[in-house]
C-alpha cells in the first residue's frame, strides 16, 4: 500500500516495512515499532499466542493480547512469527580485535618474565578492543543473540570481561556492563614462567595472596599511618581487590575434566566466586559442580556426528584391524553422545547453566542447539539457557532475559518456532534498534553449488593483508583440497563441505612446536565468495575470493 509523504532516506534506509498502516501523512521518525499478530515468547513456560508487542525509546513498552498501537509506530510484517528475548552468550570474544604481536624476545631472566610477557594482564580491560563493525558481531546476532560477555585475547589472566551489546556505531555505545568479571585461562605463555599447567596453577595462587596481603596492608595504613611505611600502588595486585571482596567473580575457561578438576581446587583453596566457562566434558564432575554453586556456561561447540556403519560392510568377514577400528568408532559415538547429552544431564541435576559461543563455530551453533534437544535437553531449558539464566548469572535480570513491560527492547523474530530446523531469523533488535536479515535460500532443487577448480582468495588479519590459492577436487562427491600462501606452504584442507551455497573447511598450520587449527566458512554467488577466516582464540578475519578461469 502506498503512502504519501514518504520521506525518500527512509526508503533507502531500509527501515520502511512491507506493511504499514495506511495514513495521509507520516508521523515523524521514532524509535517506536509495533509488532501484531506474533506468537510472544516471554520466557520458558510463558507464551501469548497472536499477541501485540510495542517498543518505544529501546525499551518494551506494551505487551499482550489488546495493546494500542502508537500512531507513531512502525509496524513490522511479522504475522505469525515468533518473538523471543534476545539471546546471551555467557563468554566469547565476538567483536573484540586482537592487538598486533610484537616482535618477542625472549627475557634475560625467562623465569622472571615482564608481566605482560607471561600473560599477566588483570587490569586490561575488554573496551578498548572493541569494534563494532566486526564481522563476528554481525554473525552472532543474526543467530538471534543481542548481548555477549566479551574478554580481551590472552592467557592466563587476560584482563577484565565486559558485557556488551551486540549492537551500537561505538565501542561506548555497546558497553553495558563493564568489569563483570576476571577472566583467566589455564595457558601459560611461550617459552617463559609459567609455560605449564602446573607454573600457571603456582602462578595463579602466589598472585592472588600477594593480593590478599596487599590489599590487608593498604586497610591497616589507611586506619593510621603514624609510623607505617607508604604502600606503592600496584595495578595487577589491585585488579585482584574486587576478587577478594566477591565484588567480582573470575570468569575461568575450563574445557575438559581435568580443567575443571583444577580450577575447582584453585577456588577451593582461595576463596572466590567462579563462573566455569566454555565448559565441553565436565559430566562426570556435575554433583562436584553443583556443590560448589559455581555458575556455569557450556560451551555451543560439539565434536562431528560419527558417521553410521554400511549395514552391508557390518554383514562381511572382520579382520583383527576392522575390530579394532569398529570398537575405535564405538568409543567416539559413545564420547560425541556424552558431549552432546551434557546439558541435559546438567538440567536432570539441577544445575542452572547459560551457553558459550568462544569456541563455536557460528555456522553450527542452531544445529547444536538441535543436536541438544534431541538428546533429552526440554526446549524450555535451552531457551532458559540463552536467555532467563544468563541475565540472573550476570546481574541483569531486571534489563534482560524476558519480554515485559520496561525491559530493553532486545528481542529476535523468526519466522518458525526457534529450535525447528528451517526456522529462520527475520529481525532482531538490539536496544530498540531494528536489524532486518535478508534470507539467503539455496538453490533450488537443494543442488549445491559448484566448488571444484582453484580460487584466489584474501583474508584481512591484524598483521595486514594475507593472500593465496585455494584449490578444490570434488571426486564424485567426496571433496578435498588444498590451501597456500605468500607465507605458507600448501596445506591440506580437512572438512571440506557444500551446504547449499555455503563452503567450509579447516585446515591446520604448524609453527614451532605449536599447531593452530583454522577454520573457513564462505558464501559462493557465482564465481566469488564472502566469509570469514577463524584463527582459534586469535579471533576472525573478513575472507574473500574469486574463482581461477580454467
Amino acid at each position: 500500500m502506498m503512502l504519501r509523504r514518504i520521506r525518500p532516506w527512509l526508503l533507502a534506509a531500509g527501515l520502511l516495512p512491507c506493511h504499514v498502516q495506511a495514513q495521509d501523512e507520516l508521523a515523524p521518525v521514532t524509535r517506536t515499532y509495533a509488532l501484531t499478530k506474533v506468537n510472544i515468547v516471554q520466557a520458558p513456560g510463558r507464551k501469548i499466542e497472536m499477541g501485540t508487542l510495542v517498543l518505544k525509546n529501546g525499551l518494551i513498552h506494551a505487551v499482550g493480547k489488546d495493546v494500542a498501537i502508537p500512531p507513531d509506530a512502525i509496524v513490522l510484517k511479522a504475522d505469525s512469527m515468533y518473538v523471543y528475548a534476545g539471546f546471551i552468550d555467557g563468554l566469547s570474544r565476538v567483536g573484540v580485535t586482537k592487538p598486533k604481536e610484537e616482535n618477542r624476545e625472549r627475557p634475560k631472566d625467562p623465569g622472571n618474565p615482564p608481566p605482560d610477557r607471561a600473560g599477566i594482564n588483570p587490569q586490561v580491560e575488554v573496551r578498548g578492543f572493541l569494534s563494532p563493525a566486526d564481522k563476528t558481531v554481525e554473525d552472532l546476532r543474526q543467530l538471534g543473540f543481542t548481548v555477549a560477555q566479551v574478554v580481551p585475547h590472552g592467557n592466563l589472566l587476560a584482563g577484565q570481561a565486559a558485557v556488551v551489546l551486540l549492537g551500537g556505531s561505538s565501542a561506548d555505545k555497546m558497553l553495558l556492563a563493564n568489569r563483570s568479571a576476571l577472566y583467566s585461562e589455564l595457558s601459560g605463555a611461550s617459552n617463559v614462567y609459567p609455560a605449564t599447567i602446573i607454573g600457571v596453577m603456582a602462578k595463579w595462587r602466589d598472585l592472588y595472596r600477594q593480593a590478599v596481603q596487599a590489599k590487608n596492608y593498604e586497610s591497616l595504613y589507611a586506619s593510621n599511618r603514624v609510623g607505617l611505611e607508604r604502600p606503592v600502588s600496584d595495578k595487577i595486585l589491585e585488579a585482584f581487590y574486587p576478587v577478594i571482596d566477591q565484588r567480582q567473580p573470575v570468569l575461568f575457561k575450563a574445557e575438559k575434566i581435568l580443567d575443571v578438576q583444577r580450577v575447582l581446587t584453585l577456588r577451593s583453596d582461595l576463596g572466590f566466586t567462579l563462573h566455569l566457562a566454555d565448559v565441553k566434558e565436565a559430566w562426570p564432575m556435575i554433583d562436584k559442580v553443583k556443590a560448589t554453586g559455581a555458575k556455569v556456561f557450556l560451551s555451543l561447540d560439539l565434536p562431528a556426528e560419527e558417521k553410521k556403519t554400511d549395514a552391508k560392510k557390518a554383514d562381511k568377514p572382520k579382520s583383527p584391524g576392522d575390530i579394532e577400528a569398529e570398537a575405535l568408532a564405538k568409543r567416539k559415538a559413545e564420547a560425541v553422545a556424552n558431549y552432546t547429552a551434557q546439558a541435559a544431564q546438567f538440567q536432570k541435576a539441577g544445575v542452572a547453566f547459560g551457553f558459550s559461543t568462544l569456541s563455536a563455530k557460528t555456522k553450527d551453533i542452531h544445529a547444536n542447539l538441535r543436536r541438544m534437544i534431541a538428546a533429552g535437553l526440554p526446549e524450555d531449558a535451552a531457551l532458559a539457557a540463552l536467555t532467563t539464566t544468563p541475565a540472573q548469572m550476570l546481574g541483569l535480570a531486571d534489563r534482560l532475559g524476558s519480554i515485559d513491560a520496561g525491559k530493553m527492547a532486545n528481542l529476535v523474530v523468526s519466522d518458525k518456532p526457534y529450535f525447528t530446523e528451517k526456522a529462520k531469523v527475520r529481525y532482531v533488535f538490539v536496544d530498540g534498534l531494528l536489524y532486518t536479515l535478508e534470507t539467503k535460500e539455496a538453490p533450488k532443487g537443494g543442488a549445491k553449488v559448484s566448488v571444484a577448480g582453484g580460487w584466489n582468495y584474501s583474508a584481512d588479519t591484524p598483521q595486514g593483508a594475507n593472500s593465496g590459492k585455494i584449490t578444490i577436487k570434488d571426486d564424485n562427491g567426496n571433496l578435498s583440497g588444498t590451501i597456500s600462501s605468500a607465507t605458507t606452504k600448501e596445506t591440506e584442507l580437512k572438512n571440506v563441505s557444500v551446504e547449499g551455497n555455503v563452503l567450509s573447511f579447516s585446515y591446520s598450520v604448524e609453527f614451532g612446536s605449536n599447531t593452530l587449527n583454522i577454520d573457513v566458512t564462505v558464501t559462493i554467488d557465482g564465481d566469488t565468495f564472502e566469509g570469514s577466516m577463524t584463527a582459534g582464540r586469535f579471533g576472525s578475519f573478513p575472507m574473500k575470493g574469486t574463482r581461477i578461469p580454467k
